[in-house]
């Protein structure tokens, strides 16, 4: 075997500003012992003088390994990027620096030790200051389970500045979030009200909690082939409806806003649910910015909700897989939320994640009220542009007149007038424009704007879709071309609970033969992670016939084992 002869070389000296910190009589007390840790009182003493010290490593061509090479990143070329507030840096993020800043040995995790074995394909692409922050639950940084420090104190600006009474920052995404809000208030045998449309996140925190869900199905049948929100009338007749069976239940759940921006009316289902002491639980993962414009819907604690999970980095600005828990109110007990995050979330979280989350509460909170005008007056430009194209729907407010606001900076985009299905319109829009949408489905797509969308972005948006409506005005009878495709949730029959059904005994059968069998897998279109069939629910004809034809139009599968669709897995159930 050949080894790389590499040299190492080291930080500069490090030179204590107080001389006696390492004095002899500092080690008086471990005569006998090889390990010695310094007090937070030496530390406090040792690393008053800091600088940066970035990897000079050069690159060996053999290993792979990092070189110290400026890598300059041009600035967006519409960067929103305010300058930095005088009055200093987020808590966490400061407490990042600060511990990144120390001139130390390092003998600890992660393995690229603050960058000096960064694998050089990575730092070519993103440089290497990720990796000298990239850094472990050091004492200095906190700890997300039980914290004190930093990670407490951007805690709590957070909770104050989306108004709740706790807020804990989440690395597992939204989807860590909605598994710990129903564990923790759902025990086993107890009844989750839901939407049918939920997402896939709800479905395995009944695995892990043992819920029984109780659907609720949104309406589709509308002129976009769209599930809409959850009405107070739908939870107030499935809460009556177990009330005289006799079940327990466990929580509401809510998805406000869905994926296309559809809010529902929260406060009067907090309202029902608070009147009989039943937790609401609102998937606000798309939401995380309501309520900071005037022109926004409210969010879901301003109406009342009990728990909130928001994909903060969604719309928000912190970086990808965080997210915040919100709690509000005494019904639950936030003891055992707390629980319930340790058992899910990872004990070595990224700091960077963390930090992130600190970074965009504090670039929210530095004019809440007017951070969005310029977002929300591009969207609305946007979709008056695109109501004066011929052939060419916009969803609106009166799309769905049973629900009291969409959110203004989800621009969804129709094409059926046009006989193009929003699979068709994607591909030419990004072939030809290079414009790259959040959703796809089958007669739209859908757009979501932020705070880092520039003029110059939606522009080429509506020179696409003008090009599209001018090449594709010629179609014959254009309407014909693109067939209704209502999601089928209105014919559920249950024979397992999603726990049962995930623990049971399970084997692949041909399409044809899963048929009036009991599914054991979760398989769904994706985006936007709806699923068609749970464990535990009964196999149709017509579920199975809307897959094949959604996967036809370039949906992906996501969930079955095969993802062509020619085979299913299914419960071996007497």
């Amino acid at each position: 075997m050949l080894y790389a002869s590499v040299s190492l070389p080291l930080s500069s000296p490090f030179t204590p500003k107080n001389t006696n910190c390492f004095s002899p009589s500092h080690f008086s007390e471990f005569p006998n012992k090889f390990s010695f840790k310094p007090s937070p009182t030496i530390l406090s003493y040792c690393f008053q003088v800091r600088s940066i010290t970035l990897p000079e490593c050069r690159q060996n061509e053999n290993t792979g390994t990092a070189s110290n090479v400026s890598i300059a990143n041009k600035p967006a070329e519409c960067s929103n990027s305010p300058e930095l507030p005088p009055r200093g840096l987020p808590p966490l993020v400061s407490a990042l620096k600060a511990s990144a800043e120390q001139n130390a040995a390092s003998f600890h995790f992660p393995g690229h030790n603050r960058g000096h074995a960064a694998p050089a394909s990575m730092t070519q692409l993103i440089g290497i200051r990720p990796y000298v922050h990239d850094l472990p639950e050091l004492p200095e940084l906190d700890n997300l389970f039980c914290p004190q420090g930093p990670i407490l104190e951007a805690q709590k600006q957070a909770a104050k500045l989306f108004g709740s009474s706790k807020t804990w920052f989440l690395v597992g995404g939204t989807t860590c979030g909605i598994h710990a809000a129903i564990m923790a208030t759902c025990s086993p045998g107890d009844y989750l009200i839901l939407p049918r449309n939920c997402h896939v996140s709800a479905i395995s925190a009944m695995v892990l909690s043992g819920a029984v869900p109780k659907y609720i199905v949104p309406d589709c049948k509308n002129d976009w082939d769209l599930p809409g929100g959850v009405t107070p009338l739908q939870v107030l007749k499935a809460i009556k409806e177990l009330e005289l069976e006799g079940k327990k239940l466990g929580a509401v759940f809510i998805t406000s806003p869905t994926y296309h921006g559809v809010c529902s009316n929260l406060a009067e289902i907090s309202e029902i649910c608070h009147s009989r002491k039943i937790p609401l639980i609102v998937d606000e993962a798309h939401g995380a910015h309501l309520g900071f414009h005037p022109k926004l819907p409210r969010s879901a604690l301003q109406q009342g909700a009990d728990i909130t999970v928001q994909s903060t980095h969604k719309v928000l600005c912190s970086l990808t897989q965080s997210s915040m828990l919100h709690m509000s109110g005494n019904i639950v007990d936030k003891d055992r939320i707390s629980r319930c995050l340790q058992t899910l979330q990872t004990t070595s979280p990224s700091y960077l994640l963390l930090a992130s989350l600190d970074a965009a509460r504090a670039q929210l909170s530095e004019s809440p009220d007017i951070v969005f005008n310029k977002s929300i007056e591009l969207a609305n430009e946007a979709k008056c542009s695109l109501k004066r194209i011929p052939g060419i729907s916009v969803l609106e407010n009166s799309s769905f007149p049973n629900f009291p606001a969409v959110d203004p900076l989800r621009l969804t985009i129709g094409f059926w007038e046009l006989g193009l299905s929003g699979y068709e319109a994607d591909e030419i829009l990004d072939r030809d424009f290079g414009i790259v949408c959040e959703l796809v489905g089958n007669k739209s797509i859908t757009c979501a704007l932020n705070l880092g969308t520039c003029r110059d972005h939606v522009e080429r948006l509506l020179s696409g879709i003008k090009h599209l409506a001018s090449t594709c005005s010629s179609i014959q009878n254009p309407k014909y071309r693109v067939l209704t495709d209502h999601a089928l949730f209105d014919d559920i029959i249950m024979k397992l609970i999603p726990r049962d059904a995930f623990f049971a005994s399970k084997r692949k059968v041909t399409v044809k033969e899963s048929l009036g069998k009991v599914s054991g897998e979760l398989i769904c279109p994706y985006p936007p992670g709806i699923p068609v069939l749970i464990p535990g629910e009964v196999i149709t004809e017509r579920a199975v016939d809307y897959l094949l034809h959604v996967r036809s139009k370039g949906a992906d599968i996501s969930g079955a084992s095969d993802p062509l669709l020619s085979s299913i897995v299914v419960c071996d159930v007497l």
